[in-house]
């Protein structure tokens, strides 16, 4: 087997210090963390282990979270992620032309089979994570929309609910192929549909999108907005759809929270989403497919749990949650990854999280190969193993996240 590859978070940290001109003991202090965890951060004796670390570096080099990630051409892509982000630029391109009321002037298939792409799209974003998938169908998808829009006045309304999870979707993609900026401007897109559809549950939903979208950027401004929402829609709670946005806005306040390393507002928004899951009739919510209920608070109660370095005990809590319950092979594969990670904290139940993340890999695969913290944890596995001892799945696994050598 060749030399483990080297480490590229550290390296990318090495060359945004050097190109700022910050010493180790500039950038460190900066970030609120130590000289001596830095340089090992760098050197690749440590793993970058949660959002707080990520994005307190980032403020201190003043630059994007997602400036971290290794280019597509540096990492070891399948062809589904050279697929995607090479439609980056018509997603783009997409979010560029299309002004709202405007007619693009493209042609128009018959409603039914739009409706049609609008389902397969929904279910590649909120299902599979498919993101090579959805770069390929949503931007024409998008100027059809934009055309029945402004052709046809009584489709307004379904068009724009189209155009929301055309957003979405783009939202999703560019986050997580770093597409810079564009996920901000997807989810202001989908806000102004929101806005004309003049619906709560909608607004509510694409101001958590927007959370979703920039919360790396601030956390206080996703907290802001999520909060101020979540007291915006309390008028309309006897609106089922309505619980179910304002319970995920309460999520995002929660994350927020867990990223700035404030455990009590946490652990309140945590309560409150629960106590509102646990008014639904359903376990899993359907509005939006944000999978709103008790199964999905499970999910953001362990991505929590790792941001506030629970390790292990995230595992052990998340026995309890149905994640089976949730119809989306992406949220579970969310789950998964959050175990995984926290059991590789642990060295005598490491290789069990190599065990859950190849599961998490299974279900939602492009999800899996672009999450960042994913990558870091098994990297940091791998240097820490003997490279005899490295079993195959665990270099394999290594190797499609990117992070290390292919077998031989």
């Amino acid at each position: 087997m060749s030399e483990i590859a080297p480490n590229e978070v550290g390296r990318r940290l090495r060359e945004i210090r050097a190109w700022r001109g910050q010493t180790l003991e500039v950038t460190a202090g900066l970030a609120g963390i130590s000289y001596g965890y830095l340089g090992k951060l760098e050197r690749g004796e440590k793993a970058l282990e949660n959002r707080r670390t990520l994005e307190a570096l980032a403020r201190a080099l003043r630059v994007a979270p997602s400036e971290f990630s290794p280019a597509p051409w540096e990492s070891t892509p399948s062809a589904a992620a050279e697929a995607a982000h090479g439609g980056l630029v018509a997603v783009e391109n997409a979010l560029d032309a299309y002004e709202l009321g405007e007619d693009p002037g493209c042609t128009v298939r018959e409603w039914p089979l739009i409706a049609a792409d609008l389902r397969r799209l929904s279910d590649l974003a909120q299902v599979t994570s498919d993101y090579a998938a959805q770069v390929e169908l949503m931007p024409d998808l998008l100027g059809e929309l934009h055309a029945v829009y402004a052709r046809t006045p009584d489709r307004r309304r379904a068009a724009l609910l189209g155009m929301i999870t055309c957003y979405s979707s783009a939202v999703w993609t560019t986050k997580r192929l770093g597409g810079r900026g564009l996920p901000l401007l997807a989810a202001r897109a989908a806000q102004h549909c929101a806005a004309l559809l003049e619906s709560p549950a909608w607004m509510g939903f694409t101001t958590w999108l927007r959370g979703d979208a920039t919360g790396g950027l601030s956390r206080p401004e996703q907290y802001r907005r999520a909060v101020r929402c979540a007291d915006e829609l309390t008028a309309h709670l006897d609106d089922p759809d309505v619980i179910q946005t304002y319970g995920m806005l309460h999520l995002s306040a929660a994350l927020a929270c867990a990223v700035q390393g404030n455990r009590e507002t946490a652990d309140t928004h945590l309560a409150e989403a629960a106590a509102v899951a646990d008014r639904l009739d359903t376990e899993v919510g359907t509005f939006g497919r944000m999978w709103f209920g008790t199964a999905n608070v499970g999910i953001w109660r362990a991505t929590i749990g790792n941001e506030l370095d629970d390790g292990v005990t995230v595992a052990e809590r998340a026995r309890s949650v149905n994640v089976r319950a949730i119809p989306s092979n992406s949220r579970q594969a969310e789950l998964y990854m959050e175990v995984g990670r926290a059991l590789l904290t642990d060295s005598r139940r490491r290789d069990q999280g190599i065990q859950v993340l190849l599961r998490a890999e299974q279900l939602a695969p492009q999800r899996v190969h672009t999450d960042m913290l994913a990558r870091e944890a098994v990297a940091d596995h791998l240097r820490a193993a003997r490279r005899d001892a490295a079993g195959r799945e665990l270099r394999g696994l290594a190797w499609r996240l990117g992070v290390g050598p292919e077998q031989g």
